[in-house]
């Protein structure tokens, strides 16, 4: 099975994540790249919806448990090569020409709810599954890019309460402060997605455009973030 793939469900690419906790490495930020540009390049699809094959987890970020013995036996180059990888998948998300969903049907947590977040729309399962920011509680920061990608879809006031706590938002509360379109018990979780992504059925050169034009203070933080990593 590969780690990143996709079916056309109609006009909508569904791409399904295969990698168990759709941790972000170099094997798994690559096969997604490839399966947008074939979406891309090769269909016809004109909307976007992606998904887990893990019923429990959507995405858990950074794959901490290769990066870091990488960093320690390779040393930080490792990290130059990796963060340009994975700011390089947010940019691509954020610029998609078409529009894109995230059908979280699983948690998103750091890394993996910055992906859900570079996405156009959310939709998630109301049963069970969070988004949490936990680097508070690793010691870390977000970043800039992490940041700002944030910005652009969590309330500024909610934003905070989940950076400085490491607070987990249910699908609900996610709901209510218009984080995701619609909580949805698991059973219609892609019914409502697939549905919401046929109704929008736009010019994909138009809608990449209108995303580099409302994305343009986001793309400059990830494209200086890309040509000056921090050393």
């Amino acid at each position: 099975m590969a780690k990143v793939e996709y079916e056309l469900n109609e006009r909508v690419a569904v791409v399904m994540m295969n990698s168990g906790e759709n941790r972000f490495n170099f094997p798994f930020l690559k096969a997604f790249q490839e399966v947008l540009d074939e979406i891309e390049q090769e269909t016809d699809a004109n909307a976007l919806v992606v998904k887990s094959s893990d019923n429990k987890i959507w995405s858990n970020g950074i794959d901490l448990d290769w990066l870091l013995p990488a960093i320690e036996k390779e040393g930080p180059e490792v990290m130059d090569r990796f963060r340009p990888e994975m700011y390089g998948l947010m940019r691509r998300v954020l610029t998609y020409p078409m529009p894109t969903i995230a059908a979280l049907n699983g948690h998103a947590f750091a890394g993996g709810a910055f992906l859900a977040f570079a996405h156009d729309f959310r939709f998630m399962r109301s049963d069970k599954g969070w988004i949490c920011l936990p680097e508070v509680n690793i010691n870390m920061t977000l970043g800039p890019v992490f940041s700002a990608i944030a910005r652009r879809a969590v309330p500024l006031y909610k934003f905070e309460e989940m950076q400085y706590t490491g607070k987990r938002l249910t699908a609900q509360e996610c709901e209510e402060h218009h984080i995701i379109m619609k909580a949805c018990p698991p059973d219609d979780l892609m019914n409502e997605a697939l549905a919401f992504a046929r109704s929008l059925n736009k010019d994909g050169n138009l809608i990449g455009r209108m995303k580099i034009e409302t994305h343009q203070k986001i793309l400059e933080v990830i494209d200086q973030a890309i040509a000056s990593p921090p050393h």
